[in-house]
């Protein structure tokens, strides 16, 4: 991982990890890196750039931080799981995933963190809807219904955002995610629900807030929520299926 500017991690161990998937996000990457070291000066920054054919990644190291660059474009999963398997290595002990397209807000990183403190969670996932205020397209709408439901059958918890990338976990978390195939390449979200749940981690939501981007497409955009709703049923069933090894 050449050029990734780790003589930084030379001075001391750091607790906490931000980690940023970014694809072709030249014109977002530096306020995001901006906002998050503004709200989690405490945190370093690594921003994965997942084989981007922009200025993604310059725009990235005239920040200072911390950057991978993907030979091609991997998708989501992968880039998150390189940024797992980097906060094993390095020995950070808890990893917030950041999107690098500006809806996720930094300075709520600070609400993931009061809630894994006070109910000792694993996980704290961000949701936008346990406050009112945020709207999603009907497809959209009608998956991350169907899906929390899904949850809440298996786990027993109530989970408003299962849908959400904006998250903290902790060690045991992420390095059991940094694995294998225990993490997929794509759509990692209600799936990942499931299968921490089955592992026995303790999985927890905290409100916060993000901004609705309508300036370009996303996974979830157009028609896109339909295919995402069947591929993720699909994974769902894989999760049911799996056997965990001893």
């Amino acid at each position: 991982m050449a050029g990734t500017g780790l003589k930084r991690m030379d001075n001391a161990a750091k607790r906490y990890l931000v980690i940023i998937p970014a694809f072709n996000e030249e014109k977002a990457i530096a306020g995001v890196i901006e906002d998050v070291r503004k709200n989690a000066s405490y945190a370093d920054i690594l921003i994965i750039n997942d084989g981007s054919t922009d200025l993604t990644s310059s725009s990235a190291r005239g920040m200072d931080v911390m950057v991978i660059d993907l030979p091609f474009n991997l998708g989501y999963g992968a880039a998150l799981q390189t940024g797992f398997r980097f906060a094993v290595i390095y020995g950070y002990d808890y990893a917030a995933t950041v999107d690098a397209d500006g809806q996720h807000i930094p300075s709520y990183i600070a609400n993931l963190v009061s809630v894994m403190q006070k109910e000792s969670a694993d996980v704290v996932i961000g949701s936008r809807f346990i406050e009112k205020g945020y709207r999603v397209g009907i497809f959209r709408k009608t998956g991350i219904w169907l899906f929390s439901k899904i949850a809440r059958i298996y786990t027993g918890c109530n989970f408003t955002d299962p849908t959400s990338g904006f998250q903290l976990i902790n060690r045991d978390v992420f390095t059991y995610l940094s694995e294998g195939d225990n993490y997929p390449l794509d759509y990692p979200d209600v799936n990942i629900i499931l299968a921490l749940h089955k592992k026995r981690f303790r999985i927890a939501e905290a409100p916060v807030v993000m901004v609705g981007k309508s300036d370009k497409k996303s996974m979830h955009s157009g028609l896109r929520p339909l295919l995402y709703i069947i591929k993720m049923s699909l994974a769902i069933i894989m999760v049911l299926l799996r056997k965990e090894g001893k």
